[in-house]
C-alpha cells in the first residue's frame, strides 16, 4: 500500500491521531465540570498539550532527515523549526495556566502554518494536512476553553 496515494489516513493512523484528542477533550470537560480539581485538570491539559506540541515539532526533524529532494537550506530550516515547538511547549509549562494554554494554541496554529509550507518542499499524503487541521482545531478549542475557564476562575 502506498500511503502517499491514499486520500484518507490508514485506519491505525486515524485511530492514533484522533485518539490523541481524547485527553484534550476529557481534560477540557473536567475543567468545566469539576471545579474542586480544576487546577489539577488545567495543569494536566497544559502538560499534555506541551507533550503533543513537542511531538508534532519532531515530525519536521524526521522529514528533514528522510525526505527526498530538499535543498540544504530547506533541510536546515526543517531542522531549526523542529525544535521551536518544544521550546514553545516548555515555555507554556512555566506560565500561569491560562497563558500557557494560549501559548500552546499559538504554537499549534504556527505549526500548522509550517506544515502548509512543508507541503511546498516535500510530498505528503493527501490526507496529512486535512487531518492536521482537524487535530489542531480540536486541540486548540480545548486549550482555549481551558484558558477562558482558568482566567475567569483565577
Amino acid at each position: 500500500m502506498n500511503v502517499l496515494s491514499l486520500t484518507s489516513p490508514p485506519r491505525h493512523v486515524a485511530l492514533l491521531g484522533y485518539g490523541g484528542l481524547l485527553p484534550f477533550i476529557g481534560l477540557a470537560l473536567l475543567i468545566l465540570g469539576f471545579s474542586e480539581h480544576r487546577l489539577l485538570w488545567a495543569t494536566a491539559l497544559v502538560t499534555y498539550g506541551a507533550v503533543i506540541l513537542s511531538f508534532v515539532g519532531a515530525l519536521h526533524w524526521g522529514f528533514a532527515m528522510t525526505a527526498q529532494g530538499m535543498s540544504i537550506e530547506q533541510r536546515r530550516d526543517r531542522f531549526i523549526w523542529s525544535i521551536i515547538p518544544a521550546l514553545i511547549a516548555w515555555a507554556a509549562t512555566l506560565l500561569p495556566l491560562s497563558w500557557g494554554c494560549l501559548l500552546l494554541v499559538v504554537g499549534f496554529v504556527v505549526h500548522f502554518w509550517q506544515d502548509r509550507h512543508l507541503l511546498q518542499v516535500v510530498s505528503l499524503p493527501a490526507w496529512y494536512l486535512p487531518m492536521r487541521l482537524r487535530l489542531t482545531s480540536v486541540a486548540s478549542v480545548c486549550l482555549l476553553l481551558g484558558a477562558v475557564v482558568m482566567a475567569i476562575n483565577s
